[in-house]
């Protein structure tokens, strides 16, 4: 899509043909923080460059080093003696990937790309900054979060830590995130889990090493690591309702030298992630991947010790927050447009903290075209957020902010 391209999406309301106006600018700002992608906690330029573009657009304050390098924007309406708060919160790192696109925007950093969409978040909050700060249409102080580190970082942890919301204490809290599963102009929503829990399992297995050739001198720890492989496909299967979800990937293993054909190691390590959406299944994934894994391993004569650290919590929607935002939606793209019973998806997201310590929704912003712009899926090479949807995903959060803060005549 070209910058002088205008926006292909059917949606209604005052707030996407005064974004849509803009349009360019927006475009213009996504790409320029894709060819400079940071990974978490070092968004310094990024961090520069919203500051530098919140005061442009006439937000009321500006605080940054939030979380490190994080930064709150406060707009208040046109009215705010409600002293309500409405937050809106964009992710801004990107990955450690080598990005394979070869358009002009695309990394300029070799080895760190935005493969997740994370520029095209925090060009749609800075547009629905300067679309709030220009029109006001609301009672109430928008809050916008533009937070770093989502990518494994636990960033909204360390903004909240902070002092996010003793600072900004919010009566809710939005984000979205783009979904090159839908298309352009749909959003997706449940009033549920939307997204799962991560958590990372180490499996730590000792044995006696010694030669290939007399292994019955040995216990072989890679024949105990294969058998526990193996064994914990059956956790899930026979322990967890099929309603509830989860799953357990083992997905590393590092056992001896490969130049030492003949030699049986001392001790092997597994390495994988659990993925559910309540902390009772994350109770019984736990509990049973210590007993099976060291049960297994004492039926060898090893030993095996299980660490299981909790990374990002479910992303669990309010159910009010959740339908409210599929109204708002409804009310930009109709009806047809907004899918307000969305499978949830096994990955996590670190807007789950703020989901724990406050009401609020997690959107999908369709962004998906056959053969076109954004088609390539989250974390691919490849990948590219479809600019096309940039004056909607404004529209959106600013939407959310005008709606549940109204004016009162």
């Amino acid at each position: 899509m070209h910058l002088s391209d205008p926006p292909r999406l059917r949606v209604s309301g005052r707030a996407f043909a005064h974004i849509a106006r803009f349009h360019p600018e927006l475009t213009a700002l996504r790409r320029d923080l894709h060819a400079h992608p940071e990974l978490g906690f070092e968004e310094h330029y990024t961090a520069a460059r919203v500051g530098e573009a919140l005061r442009l657009c006439g937000v009321d304050e500006v605080h940054t080093g939030i979380g490190k390098t994080g930064v709150v924007a406060l707009v208040r309406g046109r009215r705010h003696a409600s002293g309500r708060m409405t937050g809106l919160r964009a992710d801004m790192d990107a990955l450690p990937l080598t990005e394979h696109n070869d358009f002009v925007w695309k990394s300029a950093t070799p080895g760190l790309m935005h493969g997740c969409g994370h520029d095209g978040h925090t060009a749609m909050l800075v547009g629905a900054a300067r679309y709030l700060a220009e029109t006001r249409n609301f009672d109430g102080t928008a809050v916008l979060i533009f937070q770093p580190g989502e990518e494994g970082y636990a960033g909204a942890k360390a903004m909240i830590d902070d002092g996010l919301f003793a600072r900004f204490p919010v009566d809710a809290v939005y984000a979205m995130h783009n979904w090159p599963a839908m298309r352009p102009g749909t959003v997706g929503i449940n009033p549920g889990p939307m997204m799962a829990a991560a958590d990372r399992v180490t499996i730590e297995i000792t044995g006696r090493g010694g030669h290939g050739a007399h292994a019955y001198t040995t216990v072989d720890p890679v024949l105990v690591a294969a058998h526990i492989i193996t064994a914990v496909q059956s956790i899930v299967s026979r322990n967890v309702r099929p309603a509830d979800g989860a799953v357990i990937s083992l997905c590393a293993m590092r056992a001896g030298e490969l130049g030492a054909m003949s030699v049986i190691p001392d001790s092997a390590t597994l390495v994988g992630t659990v993925r559910s959406f309540s902390a009772a299944v994350q109770d019984l994934m736990e509990r049973r991947l210590t007993e099976l894994c060291t049960a297994v391993a004492m039926g060898f004569g090893a030993t095996a010790s299980v660490r299981y650290q909790r990374m990002y919590p479910a992303t669990i929607n309010s159910a009010a927050q959740a339908h409210f935002a599929a109204d708002v939606a409804q009310s930009l793209l109709g009806a047809e447009q907004v899918v307000r019973d969305l499978e949830p998806s096994m990955g996590s997201e670190d807007f789950s903290f703020m989901l724990q310590a406050k009401p609020g929704a997690y959107l999908r912003l369709g962004q998906g075209e056959e053969n076109g712009v954004g088609s390539c899926f989250l974390h691919n090479s490849r990948y590219d957020f479809n600019d096309a949807v940039l004056p909607l995903g404004s529209a959106l959060h600013a939407s959310l902010v005008e709606q549940s803060m109204p004016l009162q005549d």
